[in-house]
């Protein structure tokens, strides 16, 4: 198991830890703040005191969100109309999609739901708008391997952080169940094997007589 994980691990050398935050131009932060808080559950933070411009930092679910309040509202995109899952948008993880769905809904909020199907796992999707149009997808993405196209071994994920409630339990357990079915495929165990002999012999070249 740790030579699969070895091996997807060294496409990237990078020195990166993690997405840190994003960062969005906005007419009214207070209105953005209020919905990303109330919608989303998004906690105020602290910012800069040395920023001289409006803006407003939320974070939660190891993400920061950004706000910063346009000079010159009248000149950002109109508000788009129709909800299109193919937009740029920003996805979080969800271990209860039907619980989002009816908060949506009493807050009225509007959204559209599309499902993803691949190799036996459904992924459900969610989308709808934040007040100045950009895209919010919520998914059970979670459950579905994260597969490089370099490798036939999957990367694991963080499960999904939740309250320990059924929901969450059943969400964390499809997720390892999937990600271990496609550690154990054929061609995945190949690519172990692989990799132990090519440890195995570096190790034995590096040994002095």
């Amino acid at each position: 198991m740790g030579f699969a994980q070895e091996s997807v691990q060294e496409v990237s050398q990078m020195p990166l830890m993690a997405l840190n935050h994003v960062s969005f131009v906005v007419r009214s932060v207070s209105r953005s703040v209020k919905f990303y808080e109330k919608v989303l559950g998004f906690a105020s933070v602290k910012r800069p005191s040395s920023f001289s411009f409006e803006g407003a930092w939320l974070f939660n679910y190891g993400l920061g969100i950004h706000l910063l309040e346009s000079t010159t509202p009248e000149q950002l995109p109109q508000r788009k109309g129709a909800i299109n899952p193919k937009d740029n948008h920003i996805s979080f993880q969800c271990s209860d999609m039907g619980l989002l769905a009816r908060k949506l809904e009493a807050m009225g909020v509007e959204y559209v739901t599309a499902v993803v199907e691949e190799g036996g796992v459904t992924v459900d999707q969610l989308f709808f708008h934040d007040p100045d149009g950009y895209m919010v997808e919520i998914c059970n993405c979670h459950v579905l391997p994260v597969l490089p196209l370099s490798s036939a071994c999957p990367l694991r994920k963080p499960l999904p952080a939740g309250g320990g409630g059924a929901t969450d339990v059943d969400a964390s357990a499809d997720a390892v169940d999937a990600t271990d079915a496609a550690v154990r495929s054929p061609a995945c165990a190949v690519e172990v094997e692989k990799k132990m002999m090519e440890t195995l012999v570096a190790e034995i070249m590096g040994i002095s007589f």
